[in-house]
């Protein structure tokens, strides 16, 4: 129900967008054009947020929009790096986005130049992250904030990114190879602020060396580290996909 009510948010935003680039709207005594409401094209994409895919508009060669939606639980590796610690990982995405498309040099006669473009917009983000690391015998060891501990267990838990309305910005290149097919690729980043992280220690994993933490205490300094550490603030971005233009 929240994703529907982002989607008409942002569908309402796009109307108003191309009311406001449209000088001949605004000449015409504010006249609304419906036509402006149809879109120019649609597009198939897949990267780090998920699969999924993107309604285009094209205001002008100059501005255009793309409101879309990636989801399912694609991964592009199976393990994510945290503090060091690294974890087995399964990813569950779901975002909602309504970017600009700012192509400096929209109306050059070189294809490869107009394909280039800055995307700035919002994003509605609902990511979680089951996170596992864990020693499968008594040989073995895991390390979770900087110590390693041995024995049988391991710690899990999920990060997540609930219910986020983030800004986001990047860079895209979408050349067509048609008249009426393109490629494209970005790269961004969504300001998200710190994620939620919930992790637990299981088995008896243990640590010999006097005055080192307990696995409990590293698990919750892995927390609190995370929770208060800058670099996850930030949601890379990276897809790619094909666009169909009419």
């Amino acid at each position: 129900m929240k994703m529907l009510k982002v989607l008409a948010v942002a569908t309402a935003l796009s109307a108003s967008g191309f009311a406001m680039a449209d000088d001949q709207v605004v000449q015409s005594g504010y006249a609304f054009d419906k036509n402006q409401l149809i879109p120019t094209g649609v597009r198939a994409e897949v990267g780090t947020t998920g699969y999924g895919g993107a309604l285009l508009w094209t205001a002008n060669p100059y501005v255009g929009l793309a409101l879309g939606y990636n989801g399912g639980d694609i991964s592009w590796s199976d393990d994510l790096s945290i503090n060091g610690t690294k974890y087995d990982m399964d990813m569950d995405n779901s975002l909602a986005y309504l970017n600009a498309e700012i192509r400096p040099w929209g109306a050059s006669q070189n294809v490869w130049a107009q394909g280039l473009y800055v995307a700035a917009g919002v994003g509605y983000i609902d990511n979680d992250y089951s996170l596992d690391k864990r020693n499968k015998n008594a040989e073995g060891s895991i390390k979770v904030d900087g110590t390693t501990y041995t024995g049988i267990g391991g710690v899990k838990g999920n990060l997540a990114y609930d219910n986020d309305i983030a800004p986001y910005v990047g860079f895209g290149f979408s050349p067509k190879i048609t008249k009426n097919i393109g490629v494209f690729g970005e790269l961004g980043a969504y300001y998200t602020g710190n994620p939620t992280v919930n992790l637990k220690d299981y088995g008896n994993l243990t640590n010999s060396v006097p005055n080192s933490p307990s696995i409990s205490e590293s698990v919750e300094n892995e927390e609190r580290k995370i929770a208060n550490d800058d670099k996850y603030e930030w949601m890379p971005v990276g897809k790619v996909g094909v666009s169909f233009h009419w």
